[in-house]
C-alpha cells in the first residue's frame, strides 16, 4: 500500500514537473515573439495546454515563468556549491562550482540554448523582467551564503565573508553573462564562448584582488 502510494506522489510530481516546465517554455517563447507586453498569461497557458489557474499554481507571472531557467540554474549551481570538497576556500568552491554547472552535460545550463542572448539582452531593457531576474537572483545568493557559512563553520548574519563570497562569487558570473548577452544580436554562435568568458571573468576579480592586497600590504 505504501508503495503505491509513493508510485502516485512520483507520478504527480512528474507531471507537475513537465507542466511547469511547459509553461516555463511557453511563456519564454512568446516573450521573445510578441515583446513582453503582448505575451499574455492566458497566452501562455493555452500555449501550455492547460488553464489560467494552473498557472497560477506554479508562477506569479509571466516574467516569474520566463525566467524559471536561471531559478533552475542557481539551484544546480548551489547543489554543487554544496558537494565542492570541505578543505576548499569559498571563492575558489563558488568558482569550480560554476564550471561544473556550464560543463555538465547531463543537467546542461540553458544559457547555450538558442535565443537565450536575447533574452538575456531583454532582461536588461524590460524593468519587469529585471526586477523578477533580481529577486531570483537574491534567492539563490542567500542559499549560497547559508551553504558557505556552513562550509566555514561560522554565522552568516555575523561574520560578512559568507554574504561578500556569495555577492562577489555571484556578481562575477552576472556580469559574464551580460557581457555574453550585450555581444550577441541574433547569433548563437558564440554560446560556446560562454565558460572561457566566466573563467576571464573570475581570473579579471582575483587578479584585481591580489593586487590591491599586495598595494595594501605594501602601504602598511
Amino acid at each position: 500500500m505504501e508503495a503505491t502510494r509513493s508510485a502516485t506522489e512520483d507520478r504527480r510530481h512528474r507531471g507537475a514537473r513537465r507542466t511547469r516546465s511547459a509553461l516555463a517554455t511557453a511563456a519564454l517563447e512568446l516573450i521573445l515573439e510578441r515583446g513582453l507586453a503582448a505575451a499574455t498569461v492566458e497566452a501562455i497557458a493555452e500555449r501550455a495546454d492547460v488553464t489560467r489557474r494552473t498557472f497560477s499554481r506554479h508562477f506569479t507571472g509571466k516574467e516569474d515563468a520566463a525566467l524559471d531557467f536561471v531559478r533552475l540554474d542557481g539551484v544546480l549551481i548551489n547543489a554543487r556549491l554544496r558537494a565542492r570538497p570541505p578543505g576548499e576556500p569559498p571563492l575558489l568552491a563558488y568558482r569550480r562550482a560554476v564550471r561544473e554547472w556550464l560543463a555538465d552535460p547531463e543537467a546542461p545550463a540553458w544559457h547555450p540554448r538558442p535565443r537565450m542572448r536575447r533574452l538575456l539582452a531583454l532582461v536588461d531593457a524590460e524593468p519587469a523582467l529585471f526586477a523578477a531576474y533580481a529577486r531570483i537572483r537574491v534567492d539563490a545568493q542567500d542559499e549560497s551564503v547559508r551553504i558557505l557559512a556552513g562550509r566555514l563553520g561560522t554565522d552568516g548574519l555575523r561574520d560578512p565573508r559568507p554574504a561578500v563570497v556569495a555577492e562577489a562569487a555571484a556578481g562575477v558570473l552576472t556580469a559574464a553573462l551580460r557581457l555574453w548577452a550585450r555581444g550577441a544580436g541574433d547569433d548563437d554562435r558564440g554560446s560556446a564562448d560562454l565558460a572561457a568568458l566566466v573563467e576571464r571573468a573570475y581570473d579579471a576579480l582575483t587578479g584585481e584582488a591580489a593586487d590591491a592586497a599586495a598595494q595594501c600590504t605594501a602601504a602598511q
